[in-house]
């Protein structure tokens, strides 16, 4: 699992700003962390928190977009926005990662954000360490949960239930896009609408996991028919 990419959206015009915006929260890897008609702002927010991505426009009154390029002193990836292609040249001169003339499309803004993806992702050269938390996206944050702490997972119509051993957090999210997310040598889905970390289980009956938290009564979960065969071979029976 990669962590989703944080962006910031920076023009003067607040129609401009609710478009990527609205952009932004359609792609599951991409996370807004501030949109401003403030360039000053934004700058010193680049500089208070962690940044991977920045939406640029390139006229803007008190600050333009190449200004703040020459004043921006951070590794944040840089993507320009703008209605005049003859500033192009001068933006690749700073190194951005691409360059989106307004009005943007929504398949050409994609094809923007995942050159960044694409960029971001660490080299299959090097060894990587395994991930002992993920960020779960609910209505208003994204939450981090450790994956030691999950006992399972509930999909319902609308949204996803994880439960851990302190809290049930309501993902925003779907239930296959939190099964790929996790580890399949410590999850199992059991059933279309259950997925249990193995590490939590207390006893297997039949068709029913329970699942142990503490001093609780135990939780007891289906085994779905399609999955059954699969599961009792992960436990080696």
């Amino acid at each position: 699992m990669t962590l989703p990419i944080r962006c910031l959206v920076v023009d003067d015009k607040p129609l401009a700003l609710d478009i990527l915006t609205d952009y932004i929260g359609k792609v599951p890897f991409l996370h807004l962390a501030a949109a401003t008609t403030n360039p000053l702002d934004a700058l010193m927010r680049v500089a208070q928190e962690p940044i991977d991505l920045i939406f640029l426009d390139i006229q803007m009154p008190e600050l333009t977009g190449l200004q703040f390029l020459t004043a921006l002193n951070s590794r944040s990836r840089v993507i320009l926005t703008t209605a005049y292609a003859e500033y192009a040249l001068d933006g690749f001169e700073h190194d951005v990662v691409d360059y989106l003339l307004k009005p943007i499309s929504f398949e050409r803004f994609y094809r923007s954000v995942l050159k960044v993806q694409q960029q971001m992702r660490p080299s299959p050269d090097l060894p990587l360490e395994p991930r002992t938390y993920l960020f779960i996206r609910t209505e208003h944050r994204m939450q981090r949960v450790n994956i030691a702490d999950i006992l399972y997972a509930e999909g319902l119509q609308n949204y996803t239930v994880v439960h851990t051993v302190a809290e049930k957090v309501i993902a925003r999210q779907t239930f296959g896009s939190l099964e790929s997310n996790l580890p399949p040598s410590s999850f199992v889905r059991v059933h279309k609408s259950f997925i249990v970390a193995l590490a939590h289980i207390s006893t297997v009956e039949r068709s029913r996991i329970y699942i142990k938290n503490g001093n609780q009564e135990p939780v007891n979960i289906p085994i779905g028919d399609v999955y059954r065969e699969r599961f009792y071979k992960l436990l080696g029976v």
